[in-house]
């Protein structure tokens, strides 16, 4: 009961019920710093410690050398260049025409060696998946990876023997009653040598890859597939090549990195001075510039030029790659 004169306290419109159970305290896991992460898998960092210094030894303490591209080198000297001397190396490359004939043959001879041994070993490893045969898959994909062992001399050598004026080529040219041809000394002859025997020698070890990306695919899509009546060109249209697209996008990228970098060891062993109007590249360039004609600074530049045409290269690939397929090295 109130008491007369009093105010009754106000009531709310809803009864209140009854009060909530205490929240439990909220248990925030502990951030796995990298000293923790180290500590706990130290046996497992540890092998990549060789990598890691192979990687810094031989390609990352070298780019300090870069240095000499603007600074005046002489042997014996100052190993980063006795002064400064500017873009005046980066000047004389630019206006040498013998460089730019260089640097014409390297993109010919990368876009020739891409077009035709980028495609291949996925051709290849599509034909090895539609063998039944497991004996006869094993036979001709050990076949195909013998040459990758071979020593680039040993190519080379194999090469010049097989292409020679007295070689197997020739003597089946005259059992056909032409004339021999001096393959070697021609220049219009160097390119098809060199990428015919690149793509013999590569194209069988770059299935590896391939082969193992067609394990990953489901085997339900290709069962759903027949039941939809695709044909075989069509499973592999629509099935295999999208399963295997991260691994084509991915290696086209690495390939793309090293565009400039043409095989440097397989030309310096078939050219010679006939066949620099198309064999000359800036890699066997620069080992005429720097190491024969001691022009450590000029050829220096020149590699600058090429490692920042390599970079551009790789980023631009990476950048259509994620845009276009959605797939990327990073």
């Amino acid at each position: 009961m109130s008491v007369p004169g009093t105010l009754d306290p106000p009531r709310s419109t809803a009864e209140a019920g009854p009060p909530a159970p205490p929240r439990p305290p909220v248990v925030r896991a502990k951030r796995l710093t990298w000293r923790r992460a180290l500590r706990r898998d130290w046996q497992l960092y540890s092998l990549a410690l060789l990598p890691l210094l192979f990687f810094a030894v031989f390609r990352y303490l070298p780019m300090i050398g870069n240095v000499i591209a603007f600074r005046k080198f002489q042997p014996g000297g100052n190993p980063l260049g006795e002064y400064w001397v500017g873009l005046r190396y980066v000047e004389m490359f630019l206006s040498d025409s013998t460089f730019w004939n260089v640097f014409t043959n390297t993109l010919v001879l990368g876009v020739l060696t891409l077009v035709v041994c980028f495609p291949l070993p996925i051709v290849l490893a599509l034909l090895f998946n539609e063998l039944s045969s497991r004996r006869l898959k094993r036979f001709v994909q050990s076949v195909s990876y013998l040459p990758h062992f071979l020593s680039v001399v040993i190519i080379a050598a194999m090469v010049m023997q097989l292409l020679s004026v007295d070689g197997t080529v020739n003597q089946l040219v005259r059992a056909f009653g032409g004339e021999p041809i001096p393959f070697l000394q021609q220049p219009e002859w160097f390119r098809t040598i060199y990428v015919s025997s690149e793509a013999w020698q590569t194209v069988g070890w770059g299935t590896i890859l391939y082969l193992a990306a067609l394990t990953t695919i489901d085997s339900d899509l290709y069962e759903a597939a027949r039941i939809d009546g695709a044909s075989r060109w069509r499973q592999t249209w629509h099935v295999t090549l999208p399963g295997i697209r991260p691994t084509m996008v991915t290696l086209l990228i690495l390939n793309i990195g090293t565009f400039m970098a043409v095989g440097f060891e397989k030309i310096l062993l078939l050219y010679n001075p006939l066949t620099y109007p198309t064999g000359d590249v800036i890699s066997t360039y620069l080992f005429r510039m720097g190491v024969l004609s001691n022009s450590f600074s000029y050829a220096a530049a020149i590699g600058l030029f090429e490692a920042v045409i390599g970079l551009t290269l790789v980023l631009t690939a990476n950048l259509i790659a994620r845009r276009a397929v959605g797939t990327s090295l990073w």
